[in-house]
């Protein structure tokens, strides 16, 4: 094998390692009408920007988003996508509470944060277990709950 071979050999296993390593985001926009839509995304700037030219999701056409409110860095597609939908299936009091918009009050504050913290600590649970595990603990806690 040639240098400029395994030069090019090199620079394919670099851009596949990157590739593998890359960072997986979800993200919490503040949309028109006071509304938060949830995605998941690898690049949160330039997806946000498609979702402001009207190039993003369906959601996102109708209710223009306004703001970035929160991001969650993640290590795999899998994970993201499992946060991604446990935080849509919150209710709007929760997502309030998961980007700061709850409790206003600084006397509050620390409530709410600690709170939020605990939101994001459940959200998080088990995010990387495969299905499998999934149910195992699922039935160990039926079975503490039977005891």
């Amino acid at each position: 094998m040639s240098l400029r071979a395994c030069e090019a050999g090199v620079a394919i296993e670099a851009n596949l390692s990157t590739f593998l390593y890359m960072p997986h985001f979800v993200y919490m926009l503040k949309c028109a009408g006071n509304r938060i839509y949830t995605g998941y995304a690898v690049d949160v700037e330039a997806r946000f920007k498609q979702h402001v030219s009207g190039k993003g999701a369906r959601f996102t056409k109708a209710f223009p988003p306004e703001c970035i409110l929160r991001t969650f860095e993640l290590n795999s597609k899998e994970e993201a996508l499992r946060l991604e939908a446990r935080i849509k299936m919150l209710d709007r009091p929760h997502k309030e509470l998961l980007v700061g918009l709850s409790g206003s009050d600084s006397a509050d504050a620390s409530g709410s944060t600690a709170a939020a913290e605990s939101l994001v600590a459940q959200l998080m649970a088990g995010l990387s277990e495969t299905l499998q595990e999934t149910k195992a603990r699922a039935k160990k806690a039926r079975a503490k709950k039977g005891d």
